[in-house]
């Protein structure tokens, strides 16, 4: 069975929010599909999938066992196209656990989203199991500039991660935490792109919301190759730090009403 995850903070997901999840498998000469919105809760090994509602289900009948095998490496391949996460095996999407609602706190936050350019053209090249090794080396990097910078890790997606960094101070450790990523990924031979953005974040549990959050996806999404880019207000509350910045230029964000001043880190 093939299971895929896309996270819905991930610039590239056009519908907003809502993380999707996909299985797909073969039996005999049928291709079963599921697929629906999940719950994604923690980061990294304690990561957990939720269903965040009964998942739609689709049975195909191919006629023969190859046009079933061709049908399924079809679906495959077209969620690997829009950049979704290939899930181990052993990774299981589970029904959402009963809980009482939790009223989510608000805390002054600086959000960093990092991606890897050209991820699944480098995936393709590759191939899996080096692409996984790749991976590997890369969210190492990820996570020792993390702890030496005191980022919190939120959620990884299949090439990106999301951190956040406490209150003002925070804003000039996040700047140079993506730097130092920027360098540390350059060794793998690997590109990223990142975007930082602060304002006021919901906290549930180990999840992480709000407008700010929203914002900060965007801003990555407007950055190019080897390239950090921080909006006006992460800007402003790092005045007198040292950083150097370069003017981007105002910016339509996906989503978000105004116009936004981006600005590029030297």
């Amino acid at each position: 069975m093939a299971k895929f995850l896309r996270v819905g903070v991930h610039h590239s997901n056009v519908g907003g929010y809502t993380s999707k999840a996909w299985t797909i498998r073969r039996s005999g000469s049928t291709a079963l599909l599921k697929w629906g919105s999940v719950e994604v809760r923690g980061a990294g090994r304690g990561r957990r999938i939720y269903w965040a509602a009964r998942p739609r289900q689709k049975t195909v009948r191919c006629g023969s066992e190859k046009r079933a095998l061709d049908y399924v490496k079809r679906a495959i391949a077209r969620r690997h196209g829009h950049r979704y996460e290939r899930l181990l095996e052993r990774v299981r999407i589970q029904r959402r656990p009963a809980h009482r609602r939790v009223e989510p706190g608000r805390v002054l936050a600086t959000v960093l989203f990092v991606d890897i350019v050209r991820s699944t053209e480098k995936a393709a090249r590759l191939g899996d199991r080096r692409w996984n090794d790749v991976l590997s080396h890369y969210y190492a990097a990820l996570r020792r500039e993390l702890r030496a910078s005191r980022g919190r890790e939120i959620i990884t997606t299949g090439d990106g991660m999301l951190a956040t960094f406490d209150g003002q101070p925070g804003a000039a450790r996040a700047i140079r935490c993506a730097a130092a990523i920027r360098q540390a990924v350059r060794t793998l031979g690997l590109e990223i792109r990142a975007g930082l953005h602060a304002g006021e974040c919901e906290l549930v549990g180990d999840a992480v919301g709000g407008i700010a959050v929203h914002i900060g996806a965007r801003v990555m999404a407007k950055a190019g190759a080897d390239e950090v880019l921080v909006s006006r207000t992460v800007k402003d509350l790092v005045v007198g730090s040292g950083i150097k910045f370069k003017d981007r230029g105002a910016h339509r964000l996906k989503g978000v009403a105004e116009k936004w001043r981006l600005y590029g880190v030297l």
